[in-house]
């Protein structure tokens, strides 16, 4: 058994000694994973937000005629600029560059997340995930530092990010993991549905955070996410039990349960490798689909609030922090898609199918948006909530529920180490993905948005055809469980409650 977390035991000795419940236990875990990878995101957030600061030129406002009230820039941001930009970001290039640091971001954080699980199934998780948090935080504090220090050398801009990307690729792997090894298969999905709302949580406040603070200089943008992030390092490095085994229970497991903690125990020894991660069934179309969604969600994630400064919005055009704040609310919507998309796929016992419908209802939602999401800010947040429900939905569904499934699938004979390989090789496909998207759209975006558009239908569509012959099998044994209702059936339990 390895040893308990140090503030878990002073909270025990402060509470007299007494031992915890299995499901204390598990409310902790969920909420300390729920924060740790809110502020992973969050962390991620400030990029969109000072897009328009670095390049104001893309910003309408950027041009003296749309000034009604003089250089109402400097309000939105460019403090000691006026709308003059950030070298190397303010010339003719400016808008590629961005896209360049997104891409060299998401590039390293894909290469990282193969490492990551590897790692993740062989070092204690807690200190992993505490470790990648603290210096994650460190290298987006230091790219704010940039503003400060009067850096203009775009090889900093660059290199940074991609620093950071390789410490962020530690997050996803461990998260997950941690979860699986808390909670069976029974309920996963709404579990992990409600639970994946860490992601929009995330966006929504490291949008707020970074627009708050954006009038004193772009530079804290990032300083106070990255010491959010390193705070919640912290917390993950004293609070945090990784395993069931690190602590001890005040009821004491059912035979059955006591075994099969047992048999995880002595599984935890040996990890499965890259190859034989493969091998499960569903792991590459699942990886492959999440490629493409991810495509579309995180040119959202990196672009949406750029894309509504730019836009005329009821006939007129915000301000880069209150695109930034508006922005926030594709999130909202992706929070109740996540929910949807696991409780769903929770009632039906088919996560393929769930998925490929969530994506293919997406393409319809992403071109009426496009559309009429100009006609007042109130369509526009209503056509954008939709649009983030059926865009994050499967999404959170892939990367939580079906990597929970797949990690600890029965072609692995109960060898629970697979869990963090088998999330970081999903997510680490999908993450390809994420940089490819933000990476085209800067070069497209030049052209024009309708092209942007056009891409991320056409990313939905292929992500959803993957899926086709997993659905076939799932509709078959739907079709057949229906006609045979005594065959498969299961009583519902309490979420929080030991599966059997």
């Amino acid at each position: 058994m390895r040893s308990e977390p140090s503030g878990l035991s002073l909270l025990r000795r402060l509470g007299g000694g007494k031992e915890w419940s299995r499901n204390a236990h598990r409310g902790l875990v969920l909420a300390l994973t729920f924060v740790a990878y809110a502020c992973y995101h969050a962390s991620r957030k400030p990029p969109s937000i000072v897009k328009s600061v670095l390049d104001p030129k893309a910003h309408p406002s950027a041009d003296p005629r749309l000034w009604p009230l003089g250089p109402i820039f400097i309000e939105a941001g460019s403090v000691s600029h006026s709308g003059q930009g950030w070298p190397p970001f303010n010339g003719t290039d400016g808008t590629a560059k961005l896209g360049e640091i997104d891409v060299a971001f998401l590039a390293c954080y894909s290469v990282g997340m193969y490492a990551a699980g590897h790692l993740g199934d062989r070092l204690d998780l807690r200190l992993f995930l505490a470790v990648g948090m603290i210096g994650s935080g460190a290298f987006v504090a230091l790219f704010g530092m940039g503003y400060f220090w009067n850096i203009h050398a775009f090889e900093f801009y660059l290199a940074v990010p991609m620093l950071a990307g390789f410490l962020q690729s530690t997050g996803w792997p461990s998260v997950v993991a941690v979860v699986g090894n808390w909670f069976g298969e029974r309920k996963r999905g709404l579990i992990m549905g409600i639970w994946n709302a860490h992601t929009s949580v995330g966006n929504i406040s490291g949008s707020l955070l970074a627009a708050s603070v954006l009038q004193y200089g772009w530079g804290w943008s990032f300083i106070l996410p990255g010491a959010l992030i390193a705070v919640g390092g912290v917390l993950v490095f004293f609070f945090l039990a990784a395993y069931p085994e690190d602590v001890v229970f005040s009821v004491v497991p059912d035979e059955e349960a006591a075994q099969r903690q047992e048999t995880e125990t002595e599984d935890r020894g040996s990890a499965v490798g890259i190859r034989k991660a493969c091998s499960i069934p569903g792991v590459i179309p699942f990886a492959l689909c999440l490629f493409f969604s991810k495509l579309v969600a995180y040119t959202f994630l990196y672009w949406l609030p750029f894309y509504l400064s730019q836009t005329a919005i009821g006939g007129e055009y915000l301000s880069v922090k209150s695109a930034g704040n508006l922005s926030t609310l594709f999130d909202v919507g992706g929070i109740i898609g996540g929910i949807l998309a696991g409780c769903i796929s929770d009632q039906l016992n088919a996560r393929a199918t769930t998925a490929a419908t969530f994506v293919y209802l997406a393409i319809p939602s992403l071109y009426i948006y496009h559309k009429y999401g100009g006609i007042s800010k109130t369509v526009n947040i209503v056509l954008m909530m939709i649009t983030g429900l059926f865009v994050n939905g499967p999404y959170a569904l892939i990367t939580t529920a079906v990597s929970a499934d797949l990690g600890t699938h029965k072609s692995l004979k109960g060898d629970s180490r697979a869990l963090a390989t088998v999330t970081a090789l999903i997510d680490g496909t999908g993450s390809v993905g994420a940089a490819v998207g933000p990476l085209v759209t800067g070069f497209l975006s030049t052209k024009g948005w309708s092209s942007v558009f056009m891409m991320l239908m056409l990313g939905a569509f292929v992500a959803g055809t993957l899926l086709l012959v997993l659905v076939r099998e799932e509709v078959s044994q739907i079709i057949h469980r229906h006609r045979n209702p005594l065959i498969g059936g299961s009583a519902s339990t309490p979420l929080l409650k030991e599966d059997s």
